[in-house]
């Protein structure tokens, strides 16, 4: 396997929500890897100390991913300070859980506009520097989905309604850009011990898939030659408990 603190020298990388959880592993992990990143989050105080603790090479940006705008100003700045663009990791969501009928038309936005909408917005804005840098080898886009994407359960609406459809847009993302040499994989992971839905990860969590663990994966699938491409990636814990 090739040394991986050499795997990202001279490029860089792009993190949605990576403040914290899965977002801020794989940031940790990329810049172990010699990737220099910019995480984003809404919250400032998170994402400027989320950046300091990884380490010099990291710059934390606040972004709302629901503003295509402010976005394409992150990207922007991203590309002007590091010359381009090489991975991006589409990971900023949210969970709004509910019975339909209790669920309220602003919940529904929130969830379809972050997770859905804001994946679209985010590899827009970055397109065009993944195209160059495909040119020369490079360009990956990961989208973090979920098996809720093609298990529904009650109470999900909106999720699942904005993971099936990171699903399909995953796959046509794949379909449109392979011609341009840039790679698309998908992660869908089951139970993950992150902070998602305002939880707390504990030692309870231990059965679950750690967030390292996807950072792990990607780093890897970074180091895959690029006539190879696993497209969709499911994850689960090995050994759950029993109900």
């Amino acid at each position: 396997m090739t040394d991986q603190k050499k795997v990202g020298e001279g490029k860089s990388a792009f993190v949605t929500g990576g403040s914290k959880g899965i977002g801020y592993a794989v940031a940790q992990a990329l810049a172990k890897a010699g990737y220099s990143v910019t995480i984003t989050s809404r919250n400032e105080q998170e994402v400027t100390g989320a950046a300091a603790q990884i380490g010099s090479q990291v710059r934390g940006v606040v972004c709302d991913v629901r503003n295509p705008q402010a976005l394409q100003e992150a990207v922007d700045v991203h590309t002007g300070i590091f010359g381009g663009l090489d991975v991006l990791f589409v990971n900023a969501g949210v969970g709004k859980f509910a019975n339909v009928k209790d669920m309220s038309v602003e919940d529904w936005d929130t969830v379809v506009n972050t997770n859905l909408s804001g994946a679209f917005y985010t590899v827009k804005a970055a397109l065009p520097a993944l195209t160059r840098s495909a040119k020369q080898g490079g360009g990956y886009i990961f989208l973090l989905s979920s098996l809720a994407g093609k298990n529904p359960f009650a109470g999900g609406a909106a999720y699942n309604a904005s993971k099936f459809g990171m699903n399909g847009l995953s796959e046509v993302l794949m379909l449109d850009l392979r011609e341009d040499d840039i790679k698309v994989t998908q992660f869908m992971p089951g139970s993950v011990a992150t902070y998602f839905n305002d939880h707390t990860p504990s030692e309870a969590d231990a059965w679950k898939i750690q967030p390292e663990d996807i950072a792990q994966l990607t780093v890897d699938l970074l180091e895959m030659p690029r006539r190879t491409l696993p497209s969709r990636v499911e994850v689960r814990p090995s050994r759950p408990p029993k109900k």
